[in-house]
């Protein structure tokens, strides 16, 4: 419960200059399928401590998981 109320004002920070609309998507995605945005941060932040630019990691990351992506943001 600490945790869910946590990440709903990590994700609230983050997000900030996006509609609301777009913000309410994404929150309800990440809270319906964690797991995977975890293993997206994760990946993303060894790439970066790799030496790759923080963009272009998060980019490659997200494209191997487009899939489970557009699935958690469909539903």
């Amino acid at each position: 419960m600490i945790k869910d109320f946590l990440v709903k004002k990590m994700l609230e920070k983050q997000l900030a200059g996006m509609p609301k609309e777009q913000q309410e998507m994404i929150q309800a995605a990440v809270q319906k399928n964690p797991e995977l945005f975890k293993k997206i941060a994760e990946e993303t932040e060894a790439q970066v401590k790799a030496g790759k630019n923080q963009m272009y990691a998060a980019f490659e990351v997200m494209k191997k998981y487009q899939k489970e992506l557009q699935e958690a943001i469909a539903k």
